[in-house]
C-alpha cells in the first residue's frame, strides 16, 4: 500500500501569491532576518529599500532632502522626488516585479533594479502606509502582512512632490528586534557620503558630506594614526580614497551605485589591484602585495550600468562589465586607479616618500617574524588534525557553494574553561556553531608586536581557527562570540580578547563581526513555569508574575546551565550585544587607559564607577 505521506500528486504542487513567497522565503528578499544586533540584518534591510528609491529619484535630480525617522519599531521616510505616478501607487508597493526602472535610459545606474524592495517592506510589516504627493495631488493606500485595508481616491493637497512611506517590521518574523542607533547612524552617513548635495534628516539631526569618500576616511581614521594626508580621487563613474595608517590589518569600505558592498566584490578586487600595481610601477620595485596593503586604509565607489550582484541583498558585486557592452570592472578600476595615483604621487614626493617608507617597515616586520610565522603555522597545522580547541561547525561563511542565509548565521564561540565549553558544545547546531576553549586567562597583548601572535599558541590558533592571517577575505564566522561568565574573571577575559582583536584585527570590530553572549544571570520558576532573567529588573518582574513562594537561582558561570537549558540561549532567541566602536572613540587610547599601566588613573574610574549589588528579594504577600 503506498504511503500516503509521500505521494507526488497535482495536489502537492503550489503557488503562492507575492506577499505568501515573501513571508515563507524573507531570507531570498532581505537575506537574514536577525534581532538587528548584526548591521546586515533585515530589519536594517527594509529601511534601505525604501530609502533607496528616494536615492535614486536624487540621483536623477528630484529632490535635494530627505527625511527619516525611527521610533519605537516605527520608521517613516518622506522625500521630495517626482512621486510614484498616483495610479500605479497601489501597483508598486504590491505587484511583484513592477517598478520604473527596467529601462536603463530611465534609470541608468540606479540600486533598485528588481521591482521587488518595497513589495518586501509591504509583505513584511504588521503595518505600511504610503502616500504620493504629485502636481497638487495626493494618492494613499495603507496595508497590513501586504494586504490592502485603505485606498483612498486621489485628492487635492497643498504638499510638496515626493513620497511619504511608513511602515513597522513585523514582530513575528522579525523576533525581540531593536534598532541600533550607531548602526542607521551609519548608514544614513554612507547615503550622504556617496551624494554630494543630499541632505539626510535623521530624527531632527541633518547629515551631509561636501567631499564624499574624503569626509568617509577621516571619519573612519584617527588623525595621530595616518602616515600622510589621505588621496581622494573622483571621476564621472568613480570614486575613491586611500592612506596608510599605523594600525594592523586592512580596511575598506566599497559601493555600488550608493549601495555598500560589504562583502565587496570584482570592483573591490580591482582596487586592490590597482594600487599594488601602481605603487610597484611608481617605485619600480617588485613589493610584496600584502606588504603593500598593510595598514592601508581605503575606500571604492563605482556606478554601473544594470548591476549584477552574488545575493538579492546586494552586499557583493558580481558584474563582470562596467555596462552591458562597456569595459570590463577590472580594466575601468585599473586604468583610472593607476593614472590618477602616479599623477599624484608625482606631484606630491612627501606622500610619495611615507609611502614607500610605511611599505618598507612593513616588509621588515613582515620577514623579522617569518622564521617564528613558520614554526607557528607549522604548529596549527598539526593542531589542526587534533585540535582540542576548536569544535567546529559544518558551513562556514566563506564557502563558496550554499545558501548565503546559512552561511551568514556562521558563528563561534568563544568559552573559558572545560565546562563552558562543554555546555555549548552539548547544546549548539553543529551546522553552524563552532566552539573555541580558552585555557584560562589569555596573555594582555597590548603594547606587544604582531610576534606575540605568533608566538602565544592560544592565539596562533585562534587566529587560524579564525582564518584571519591574511584579511578578512577568508573569514570563516561571521559572527564572533566571546561567551564569558558575567563575573570579574569573566569581564576580565573579554577584555583581554577585545585588546587581542582590537590591537591585531580591528577591522573585525569595525566591520560589525565580533559580540558578546548575554545569558541569563536568573532563573525564576515555580512547578508550573520557568522564566529566565538577564538582569534585576527582569528578575523582579518575574517574582511578581510567578507569585508567591518563586525558587530563584542566580546562576555564577555558564558552566552551571545544564546543556537542556543553554540551548534556549544559543537559538533563534539568542542575545548577543555587538561590540561597536564609537565615531569619537581612539583605539590606542581606550586600549591604553583599560590595558596598559595607569593603574592609579583606572583604579579612581573603578571606584567610581562602582556598584554593590544587594540580593533583597520582597515577596509580596
Amino acid at each position: 500500500m503506498e504511503n500516503k505521506k509521500n505521494t507526488y500528486t497535482e495536489d502537492s504542487i503550489k503557488s503562492l501569491d507575492w506577499k505568501e513567497h515573501i513571508r515563507t522565503r524573507p531570507g531570498m528578499y532581505i537575506g537574514k532576518l536577525g534581532d538587528g544586533s548584526a548591521k546586515d540584518d533585515g530589519i536594517y534591510v527594509l529601511i534601505k529599500e525604501v530609502i533607496d528609491n528616494s536615492i535614486d529619484e536624487h540621483l536623477m535630480g528630484h529632490g535635494k532632502t530627505i527625511k527619516i525617522k525611527v521610533r519605537d519599531h516605527m520608521v517613516e521616510v518622506r522625500d521630495y522626488g517626482r512621486g510614484i505616478p498616483l495610479g500605479k501607487v497601489i501597483d508598486c508597493v504590491s505587484k511583484i516585479n513592477t517598478g520604473g526602472k527596467y529601462d536603463s535610459e530611465a534609470f541608468q545606474k540606479s540600486v533598485g533594479l528588481n521591482g521587488v524592495g518595497l513589495k518586501a517592506v509591504n509583505a513584511l510589516s504588521t503595518k505600511f502606509h504610503i502616500e504620493s504627493y504629485r502636481d497638487g495631488e495626493i494618492k494613499h493606500a495603507e496595508f497590513k502582512y501586504g494586504d490592502n485595508i485603505l485606498d483612498n481616491n486621489i485628492e487635492r493637497t497643498e504638499q510638496k512632490n515626493g513620497t511619504y512611506i511608513m511602515f513597522k517590521p513585523d514582530e513575528s518574523v522579525f523576533k525581540n528586534y531593536n534598532y541600533i542607533p550607531e548602526y542607521l547612524e551609519d548608514q544614513i552617513w554612507n547615503y550622504a557620503y556617496l551624494n554630494s548635495g543630499l541632505t539626510l534628516n535623521y530624527n531632527g539631526k541633518k547629515y551631509h558630506s561636501e567631499n564624499g569618500l574624503l569626509d568617509l576616511l577621516e571619519s573612519k581614521t584617527e588623525p595621530e594614526s595616518i602616515r600622510y594626508p589621505i588621496i581622494h580621487f573622483k571621476g564621472k563613474e568613480i570614486e575613491c580614497s586611500l592612506t596608510h595608517t599605523s594600525n594592523y590589518g586592512e580596511e575598506y569600505y566599497s559601493f555600488v551605485n550608493g549601495q555598500y558592498t560589504t562583502q565587496g566584490g570584482t570592483h573591490l578586487a580591482a582596487f586592490k589591484e590597482a594600487i599594488v600595481k601602481a605603487l610597484r610601477d611608481f617605485f619600480k620595485k617588485d613589493y610584496d602585495a600584502t606588504d603593500i596593503r598593510a595598514s592601508i586604509v581605503g575606500s571604492v565607489a563605482i556606478r554601473v550600468q544594470e548591476p549584477v550582484f552574488e545575493s538579492q541583498t546586494k552586499t557583493k558585486l558580481g558584474s563582470i562589465n562596467i555596462s552591458p557592452k562597456g569595459q570590463t570592472v577590472r580594466s575601468f578600476v585599473n586604468d583610472f586607479v593607476k593614472k590618477q595615483l602616479d599623477n599624484y604621487l608625482h606631484k606630491n614626493p612627501e606622500t610619495a616618500d611615507s609611502i614607500q617608507k610605511r611599505i618598507i617597515q612593513s616588509e621588515r616586520e613582515r620577514k623579522e617574524i617569518a622564521g617564528i610565522k613558520k614554526l607557528a603555522n607549522e604548529r596549527a597545522k598539526k593542531a589542526k588534525l587534533h585540535n582540542k580547541k576548536l569544535r567546529d561547525c559544518r558551513i562556514h561563511y566563506n564557502d563558496k557553494r550554499g545558501d548565503d542565509e546559512i552561511k551568514n548565521n556562521s558563528m563561534i564561540f568563544i568559552t573559558e574553561g572545560d565546562s563552558a565549553s562543554g555546555s555549548i558544545t552539548k547544546s549548539r547546531d553543529v551546522q553552524t556553531q563552532a566552539v573555541f576553549s580558552l585555557r584560562g586567562k589569555p596573555f594582555n597583548c597590548f603594547g606587544h608586536t604582531k610576534k606575540i601572535v605568533y608566538e602565544n599558541e592560544e592565539f596562533n590558533l585562534l587566529q587560524h581557527a579564525l582564518n584571519i592571517e591574511d584579511g578578512l577575505d577568508g573569514l570563516r564566522y561571521n559572527k564572533i562570540i566571546i561567551a564569558t561568565d558575567a563575573d570579574v574573571d569573566g569581564m576580565h577575559i573579554r577584555l583581554l580578547l577585545l585588546t587581542y582583536f582590537l590591537q591585531f584585527f580591528p577591522d573585525l570590530v569595525k566591520m560589525g563581526h565580533v559580540f558578546i553572549l548575554e545569558t541569563p544571570l536568573f532563573r525564576v520558576r515555580n512547578k508550573k513555569k520557568t522564566i529566565y532573567c538577564f538582569d534585576e529588573n527582569e528578575r523582579n518582574s518575574a517574582i511578581e508574575e510567578i507569585g508567591k513562594n518563586p525558587e530563584i537561582t542566580r546562576f555564577k558561570g555558564l558552566g552551571e546551565i545544564s546543556p537542556s537549558e543553554f540551548k534556549n540561549f544559543i537559538d533563534d532567541n539568542i542575545r548577543l550585544e555587538p561590540v561597536i566602536l564609537n565615531k569619537k572613540s581612539k583605539i590606542n587610547d581606550l586600549l591604553k587607559f583599560y590595558m596598559g599601566k595607569n593603574t592609579p588613573e583606572r583604579q579612581g574610574f573603578i571606584i567610581d564607577k562602582l556598584r554593590v549589588e544587594k540580593d533583597l528579594i520582597e515577596i509580596k504577600e
